[in-house]
């Protein structure tokens, strides 16, 4: 499979000498068990343990969580030795035995020299029921692949290079700024989750990746069922279906086609949420920090995982991105915006669950909104999409006529770099430049050689 910016997190969470037992948390199928896998190829012995291909394991913590006892039983059970220091123990789908995920306190506690992860597909609605052992875990969450982690997978590492050390204001070549605005378009109509960029390396096929797509979606509907009331699976099939058309504008619970009433897909839409295969960006005032101090829950915006996903649902015509890449950045202004809040998302501090922002003026008669708000150190920075040159900027000036402490303003558009006064143009591919500080040793990691 391939690198990925999670790879760096993970070897320095099993370098640390003053580690705990670590919850790797995100949506199904975007890597996770890839990942601990390649970590556990550093150890001498690496135990994995599925709790839903083994369900009799489940009853090992029941009676019990006593950290010696439940290695004795584990050991035996999966016929591998677990010698703290030199084994990796992996749980995964831990969601499946609520106990183990209590049980880390203890391993933590009376076994700190034993490496410990757990991840699930569904692992929030497990640590809904039991919570988490506060302070005694540490936890990263994984998403899709960016499109940094895209380029390295498809052998573009020198672009991936240039991207990661271009310097804003100053413009690419050319040649380059449209090669990569085509790769992008490539990256658009595929998506990062990785099979699906699997795909598309082995056999260079759209409709081959959007098969793999398809199963993708049709297993996160096969999981409602899982976390969801029986009553509840239709409103979550409705949403999972909608939102996708909504991408881009403020969420309205009216404009979800049917006889449904909020009381009924308020749930559902959290469910979603706490699956990691949607992500809600609230509205904020952008007028002090932190950011989230001045969130206005009832106002937010909806954008999938994946962007590839998100299409597949949709039905799109993806060919567009192949054949004339800046033809669809000109007429889905939607999808940009919603890859840049994925890019985002993906380059955050993994440590923490990623939040972005919106902002949009409330005087009446006011159509004045900005895409996205983020926090960098003790600034606010409004950033706008556009998806093909994307000329007017009336809404990013309103901000900064509104917010004199804003010294630094992003345009993302398909035009090439340049910096005019406080606006700062950035092309659609270059999101990976605000990437949060924790992550810059992680992608430098990522574009090194082998």
């Amino acid at each position: 499979m391939f690198k990925r910016i999670i790879d760096l997190h993970l070897e320095k969470w099993k370098s640390d000498p003053f580690r705990k037992p670590l919850l790797l948390r995100g949506a199904r199928q975007v890597g996770k068990t890839y990942a601990v896998r390649r970590l556990g190829a550093q150890f001498k012995f690496f135990v994995e343990l599925n709790f839903e291909r083994l369900e009799q394991a489940a009853s090992i913590f029941e009676k019990d969580l006593d950290p010696e006892r439940l290695l004795i039983a584990l050991s035996l059970l999966l016929k591998t030795p677990i010698v703290p220091g030199e084994t990796l123990l992996f749980l995964d789908e831990i969601q499946q035995a609520p106990r183990a995920i209590v049980a880390l306190r203890y391993f933590y506690e009376e076994m700190p020299n034993l490496h410990v992860i757990a991840a699930g597909s569904l692992l929030e609605f497990a640590v809904e029921k039991v919570g988490v052992p506060v302070g005694r875990i540490s936890m990263l969450y994984m998403h899709p692949l960016s499109f940094l982690e895209f380029l390295v997978a498809t052998g573009e590492v020198l672009i991936a290079r240039e991207l990661l050390k271009h310097t804003p204001g100053v413009p690419l070549e050319d040649l380059i700024h449209a090669k990569t605005l085509d790769l992008l378009g490539e990256y658009l109509s595929i998506g990062g989750m990785p099979e699906a960029i699997a795909r598309w390396v082995q056999t260079k096929n759209p409709s081959s990746v959007l098969s793999v797509l398809q199963q993708i979606a049709t297993a996160y509907r096969q999981d409602f069922e899982k976390y969801s009331r029986k009553t509840q699976v239709k409103y979550l099939e409705q949403l999972f279906a909608q939102i996708p058309h909504l991408m881009g504008k403020e969420f309205s619970y009216r404009e979800i086609h049917g006889d449904y009433r909020k009381r009924e897909l308020s749930p559902a839409l959290e469910l979603l949420t706490r699956a990691n295969i949607i992500h809600c960006i609230y509205n904020c005032s952008g007028q002090g920090i932190p950011i989230g101090a001045s969130t206005d829950f009832d106002s937010f915006k909806i954008i999938y995982l994946d962007i590839g996903l998100c299409q597949a649902i949709l039905g799109s015509d993806i060919s567009i991105w192949f054949l004339h890449p800046l033809q669809g950045f000109d007429h889905r202004g939607e999808i940009a915006e919603g890859f840049i809040g994925q890019e985002l998302i993906c380059y955050a501090n993994p440590s923490y669950k990623a939040e972005i922002h919106f902002w949009k003026r409330k005087e009446k008669n006011s159509k004045a909104e900005v895409d996205y708000l983020i926090q960098k150190e003790e600034q606010i920075i409004p950033i706008e999409v556009k998806s093909g040159h994307g000329s007017t900027l009336r809404s990013l000036h309103a901000f900064l006529d509104t917010h004199p402490k804003t010294s630094l303003a992003i345009r993302f558009s398909s035009l090439n770099y340049s910096l005019l006064g406080k606006l700062d143009s950035r092309p659609l591919y270059a999101a990976v430049s605000l990437a949060h500080e924790s992550q810059k040793e992680a992608l430098a990691h990522l574009v090194q050689g082998d």
